[in-house]
């Protein structure tokens, strides 16, 4: 490494980040790791005991659940966490948000955090990278696009995250949508400002005054890697972003250019296993088709009754049921899947409203009372059966579950879909530690997803 490369190369920690779900927080994890960045991905507040341990880490995480919280909840929260990691001393600190953006001004606020984030570094800007390639997310002039299917959509005609139950997207540029949430100056370094050799005198002129969020197009592999030296080379002494891991794939990209990691990003392949468990409380058509994938390939496929494991009377009498049934196929070495949503059509998606109502429950804690049953499934179900490899799939439900099985915190094992690494969980608990377990945001991962997790096939 020569000496420039070198003196762009700081000790210590490179980066440290929140993420706004569990399943973000792997995928901005994935990223680092595959392009030799060393990291660790903490469930609580990283502690210097725990830290310790890993001397090598140059990136650290916190998984979070700021996604589907309230203002409110996110100013109680998260300057606790941000002055934690902080603390840290990396020079960026992460707000990882989901690479579709969907936010609102009542949830999941991305302007809440901002407000709340730049206080807790020196910088005078605020940068933001939305678009990552490799998720098959784009940014052009501030405009967002994702593709599914072999199909690209604009954000707000997506037919996912058009429809989400909860923060559905209705406009694709995304200053337009910001400004609903923030009453910051926000800024764009567009497609073809990024590219130019100028770039970064003009973020350094919109410096001037309260710092902006500067947005920055990403499109493909060549503005991914300007748009990392962009904020490597304006990092000044600390700043604050709120970002997808398109961050991550950003500044790795640039890294790489550079000589300061490795010139061809990998991760370890994982080996296969007899059986899996899964548990998915995602609403979305990806993890519908993967359902059905599961259903018609010899795993067992079942439902969880969603208004009696809404009732505290036969909650728990529900979620038992639901573990003999998997506990029976897994005891036959039969792969076994327990779920509460099949796709955006299905009837308990479109009635949720009214089954919330009957359990006198708002919609939030509804959904949140689902995901909880989940994560009991799992516990009840790990408790029972010698498993090494399980599946998380839906944001909230990975939160839940990681929670409830006591982990304290995950590094990556293996590569498995873009975005949905295999990690490997770190538990004082001996039944836990080790565990090989995959979080998978709704749109993430091909049909046979759950299929590719039991065999260790990596999915591109």
């Amino acid at each position: 490494m020569s000496d420039r490369n070198q003196a762009a190369w700081p000790a210590g920690l490179l980066l440290a980040y929140y993420g706004d779900d569990f399943t973000g927080s792997t995928d901005a994890m994935e990223a680092m790791t595959a392009a030799g960045v060393p990291t660790l991905l903490c469930l609580d507040t990283p502690t210097p005991e725990l830290l310790a341990r890993f001397p090598e880490v140059r990136c650290v995480g916190l998984a979070g659940s700021s996604r589907g919280r309230t203002p409110q909840w996110m100013d109680d929260e998260l300057p606790r966490a941000f002055a934690s990691l902080a603390a840290l001393g990396a020079p960026i600190l992460h707000y990882k948000v989901c690479s579709t953006f969907d936010s609102s001004p009542e949830i999941g606020s991305i302007g809440r955090a901002i407000d709340i984030g730049v206080r807790h570094m020196p910088g005078k800007w605020s940068p933001m990278i939305v678009g990552a390639p490799r998720l098959k997310r784009y940014q052009a002039f501030g405009n967002l696009f994702a593709a599914v299917d072999g199909e690209g959509y604009r954000v707000d005609r997506h037919p996912t995250m058009s429809r989400h139950p909860v923060t559905p997207m209705d406009e694709a540029d995304l200053r337009v949508h910001l400004r609903r949430q923030t009453e910051r100056r926000i800024e764009l370094i567009d497609l073809v400002q990024v590219r130019s050799p100028d770039a970064g005198a003009k973020v350094r002129e919109l410096m001037r005054g309260d710092p902006p969020v500067v947005m920055i197009d990403v499109l493909d592999d060549e503005t991914l890697a300007a748009a990392g030296r962009l904020v490597w080379e304006e990092r000044g002494e600390g700043v604050f972003t709120a970002s997808s891991s398109g961050l991550q794939y950003a500044l790795a990209a640039y890294w790489r250019a550079n000589g300061l990691v490795p010139q061809t990003p990998s991760l370890p392949i994982a080996k296969p296993v007899e059986a899996i468990a899964a548990v998915s409380g995602s609403c979305s058509p990806v993890t519908a088709s993967q359902i059905r994938w599961a259903r018609e390939n010899g795993f067992c496929v079942e439902r969880l009754d969603l208004c009696r494991a809404l009732d505290e009377r036969s909650r728990s009498a529900e979620v038992e049921r639901a573990v003999n049934v998997a506990a029976q196929a897994l005891a036959h070495g039969q792969s076994a899947l327990v779920f509460s949503a099949e796709g955006p059509d299905d009837p308990d998606v479109v009635g949720f409203d009214a089954i919330a109502s009957r359990a006198r429950m708002t919609r939030f804690d509804a959904a949140r009372r689902i995901g909880e049953a989940l994560a009991e499934v799992m516990r009840r179900l790990l408790d029972r059966v010698p498993l090494s490899r399980v599946v998380v799939a839906g944001g909230d439900s990975s939160g839940e579950v990681a929670s409830a099985l006591g982990i304290s915190a995950l590094s990556v094992a293996a590569g498995m879909a873009p975005g949905s690494p295999l990690c490997r969980a770190w538990s004082n608990d001996p039944a836990r530690d080790g565990l090989e377990i995959a979080l998978k945001g709704g749109q993430i991962g091909g049909v046979s997803f759950f299929g590719s997790v039991r065999e260790g096939r990596l999915l591109t």
